[in-house]
């Protein structure tokens, strides 16, 4: 039965009343966004009054800490300026420039309320918090030491946290899909593992044959559990219907295991290695302190016992810049390897 005239105009005519709103709606979506006169101004005014409160206490600072932050706040105004004008001349970063500006502005600012309850009003005792300008100035001062112990820190725990990733997934996997293994393995996981890594750190002092290879083993221990606990559970929820499906098809079990099961469990996956990294952080610096002659851990503790809190902070410093950079990479991988969830799943 063919549709009646009237039905046939009345739906080309919807159709042509919603083409243009789609076209403007992706023209709208596409377009990058106007430059605005407040988002290109907070970072300079704050790089600003940040130098200026900067001039203004230097004279309470020693000459080579007033000098070497002196350096570093005209760096950032003179970025900030550049990224202002850049929102201007320069369409394709402007999005990203007006979401992180304010973020940048209160990082700023918050270096001028630090100097000024330090330096300026002396609210805190010194040494024991001392200003940015003395941070910077340790951070300078000890940089070749501070080089080696991140580059120590970093062999460290990508060697704990692989060895443990590795291990982690294969048990998971194990246990996830077989069930002799669950049998054996979950009484195993439900004992060891809420045990905390660094409590272990007496017996791997003596078992191990050196303070690095305690420190690669106690990392492991510390990202084993949580791997292994939600890489089995992603397998073992694995939905029947898939399953079903891939042996109508005729596959086989390592086709169920490694085309079906595993994918169909990476957001699980991905929780435990998030997890099992910020394990990882915790037992790194804790491992660090006891044997070990090199790393920001064993850093934070030598320079602590000769009272020397400027060099403990900017161990700090290089600590958040380290750790929140491997977590980035970390977010960079999870976003390329699950694609798909995006739109499903808001992260």
């Amino acid at each position: 039965m063919n549709a009646s005239p009237e039905l046939e105009s009345v739906d080309s005519e919807s159709d042509e009343a919603t083409e243009p709103q789609k076209s403007s709606g992706a023209l709208t979506s596409e377009r990058s966004p106007r430059p605005s006169l407040l988002a290109c101004a907070v970072l300079p005014a704050a790089a600003g009054i940040t130098f200026g409160v900067h001039r203004v206490l230097a004279a309470k600072e020693p000459d080579a800490d007033a000098h070497t932050y002196t350096v570093f706040l005209a760096g950032v105004l003179i970025a900030a300026l550049a990224a202002g004008a850049t929102q201007f001349l320069w369409k394709k970063p402007r999005a990203w420039l007006q979401e992180t500006s304010p973020i940048l502005a209160a990082a700023v600012l918050l270096l001028c309320v630090w100097q000024v309850i330090t330096t300026g009003l002396r609210w805190l005792p010194l040494p024991y918090f001392p200003g940015p300008s003395g941070v910077l100035q340790s951070l300078v001062n000890d940089r070749a030491l501070l080089f080696d112990s991140t580059w120590h820190s970093l062999l460290l725990l990508l060697g704990g946290y692989t060895l443990g990733v590795i291990v982690g997934l294969v048990s998971g996997i194990c246990i996830g899909w077989f069930s002799p293994a669950r049998y054996w393995g979950m009484p195993v996981l439900k004992v060891v593992g809420p045990i905390p890594a660094t409590a272990w750190i007496p017996l791997a002092m003596v078992v191990s044959p050196s303070a690095m290879v305690s420190a690669v083993g106690l990392i492991a221990l510390a990202v084993w559990f949580p791997v292994t606990m939600l890489t089995a559970s992603g397998i073992s929820n694995t939905r029947a219907s898939y399953l079903d499906v891939a042996r109508t098809l005729g596959a086989g079990r390592l086709f169920l295991i490694f085309r079906v099961a595993i994918p169909a469990a990476m957001p699980s996956i991905f929780i435990g290695l998030f997890m099992g990294l910020g394990a990882s952080f915790l037992t790194l610096v804790v491992a660090e302190t006891v044997g070990v002659k090199s790393g920001l851990g064993w850093y934070v503790t030598w320079a602590q016992g000769w009272a020397e809190y400027g060099k403990v902070y900017g161990a700090l410093v290089i600590m958040a810049a380290f750790f929140s950079s491997i977590m980035s990479l970390l977010f960079a991988v999870r976003d390329r390897v699950l694609v798909w969830q995006k739109g499903v799943i808001k992260w």
